[in-house]
């Protein structure tokens, strides 16, 4: 009996000293190179940095939440004026229809191994769910292959064909939206300027998540100080881009690159901007927002602190990539029910005040954290 008891007290001892050991470890991770970061940030920076995981890594089971499907998805081509087509998936609600449409533009940086349909599948199947609406996530070519203009054109002709299939599709012609993140972000903005120019299909709404919004050199304090890499979104990733989709810097101040330097941001769709405070492109998203505004167009514009480039690809294990694709769902679900008119806001969201959301999200980076010293010392142990 005795034996047991002790061998209880060092099981416990035991248990407790690997609890301590990875809670030093997450605040340690936590410290990073601009500033403290949040222990679940800090956890998912860990890994991606460390290649524990890939970027794009999908939600581990344990916190998958099973459902009934309410949609169905296929990969679709959709033809463009050179004569060849865009390979596209599709989210069509099982209910009776018509429904809004939703073109989603994908991130990856304009460039081949980067980004794809497929890397944000998640994003796109939880927009539809989200917003009841047909979700088409656009295949659009990328560089090297295809610079500039292949995929702005791409992304305006896959609306034009979106709005001229809708009754097809389910779908009702009158209430469209475009959506995307980061180059994506870029993408669905130039292509609500575009509509505009070329008296083109009537854009409801514009959700930006992340947006790069110039290619010249700007100094944004933002870019200056999270160029490193660390936060999922490097310099040098940045200026292979523009190398790559941009050839040449007399399109750099194109609008339909750059459309921070528009000569004319009026008649635009209201717009819903999504930024995170450690982010590369945070000052150029909020500076692109406050323009829409003064040209009339009405904005909202939040930024979510203790967050990286990236964050709403994480919503599945990050509260605040799960709120941001709330908000942003919110914006897009509303808009197609009546004009979104409010003046320009900006807010900054610290993260849930509730106990019970900061303990959930504490211990889901502690349990992490303890997958991810596991996989290191296994690592370790087979590398050795």
């Amino acid at each position: 009996m005795k034996k047991l008891r002790v061998g209880l007290m060092i099981s416990s001892l035991s248990v407790i000293v690997c609890m301590l050991i990875v809670i030093l470890f997450v605040h340690y991770w936590g410290y990073t190179e601009a500033g403290r970061v949040p222990p679940k940030t800090a956890v998912l920076l860990h890994a991606v940095n460390n290649n524990l995981v890939p970027p794009d890594m999908k939600v581990p089971q344990l916190f998958a939440v099973n459902s009934s499907p309410r949609f169905t998805s296929e990969y679709i081509d959709i033809p463009v004026s050179d004569g060849s087509s865009i390979r596209s998936k599709i989210y069509k609600p099982i209910a009776e229809g018509p429904h809004p449409i939703i073109l989603y533009y994908h991130g990856g940086a304009f460039m081949e191994g980067y980004g794809n349909i497929d890397t944000h599948d998640n994003i796109v199947r939880s927009l539809a769910a989200r917003t009841n609406s047909i979700v088409i996530a656009v295949g659009y070519r990328v560089a090297p292959d295809y610079a500039y203009p292949t995929a702005a054109e791409d992304s305006y002709e896959a609306l034009v064909w979106a709005e001229k299939n809708a009754e097809l599709l389910n779908g009702d012609p009158t209430k469209i939206a475009v959506a995307g993140d980061s180059s994506g972000g870029n993408l669905a903005t130039v292509v609500t300027l575009m509509s505009r120019d070329r008296n083109g299909p009537a854009i409801q709404a514009q959700a930006l998540l992340y947006p790069l919004t110039t290619f010249q050199d700007v100094e944004f304090d933002s870019r200056l100080k999270y160029d490193s890499g660390y936060y999922l979104l490097s310099r040098s990733v940045m200026m292979r881009a523009r190398e790559s989709y941009t050839p040449f810097e007399a399109t750099w101040a194109d609008p339909y690159t750059s459309p921070l330097h528009a000569d004319d941001l009026s008649n635009l769709p209201p717009a819903i901007i999504i930024t995170a405070e450690f982010d590369p492109l945070r000052d150029e998203g909020e500076e692109y927002a406050r323009l829409l505004a003064a040209s009339g167009v009405p904005v909202k514009n939040i930024r979510y602190n203790g967050v990286m480039h990236g964050f709403i690809s994480f919503y599945e294990i990050m509260y605040r990539g799960n709120h941001g694709l709330a908000e942003a769902s919110l914006f897009l679900r509303s808009s197609f029910q009546s004009a979104y008119n409010e003046p320009y806001e900006f807010q900054v969201y610290n993260g849930s005040n509730k106990g019970s959301v900061l303990l959930r999200d504490e211990a889901e980076a502690y349990a992490i954290g303890s997958f991810l010293l596991g996989k290191q010392i296994i690592s370790l142990l087979e590398f050795n």
